[in-house]
């Protein structure tokens, strides 16, 4: 790699609640460019959680959130000829790329309702531990525990 790293940019917390990591969710959520749109859809998204759960939409997504992260993941290695699947700690930062990865990628996987609604359903589904995403976390969890005896190779 030539030249040096470009250096981390400090996030802006949204203006609604505060939140960097919900700078985050909106930014992840953005399609082109389009970053009021993408805060309409996670701001519409934390009303419908707010009126039908009866809960502060923020505890809910972070609690989403708490139970999508994973902890281990598995990254495959070559050795001798043969590709091993070695299980390896997850970093902060991947950590919350990946489950904000699974959640849209299960909610834009749902078909004909509005993003807000396919969104707010997967938060809910997340807290609950229960959804896709949810799924996703414990299947990569369980493919890591499977490979537990290639724990040596990582570096």
């Amino acid at each position: 790699m030539r030249g040096k790293q470009a250096p981390k940019r400090e996030m802006i917390p949204d203006f609604k609640f505060g939140n960097v990591v919900v700078t985050k969710l909106i930014n992840y959520v953005m399609k082109s460019g389009k970053k009021t749109a993408a805060e309409h859809i996670v701001y519409d998204c934390f009303d419908i959680i707010a009126a039908e759960t009866k809960e502060n939409p923020m505890d809910v997504f972070d609690n989403a959130l708490k139970n999508v992260t994973p902890t281990v993941e598995v990254k495959s290695k070559r050795v001798g000829g043969a590709n091993y699947q070695v299980p390896i700690p997850v970093r902060g930062e991947r950590r919350n790329a990946l489950a904000f990865r699974w959640i849209l990628g299960a909610a834009r996987g749902k078909k004909g309702r509005p993003m807000c609604e396919k969104l707010a359903e997967e938060l809910m589904a997340a807290a609950r531990g229960e959804g896709e995403a949810f799924k996703k976390k414990l299947d990569v969890q369980r493919m890591a525990d499977a490979n537990r005896a290639f724990a040596h190779l990582a570096r």
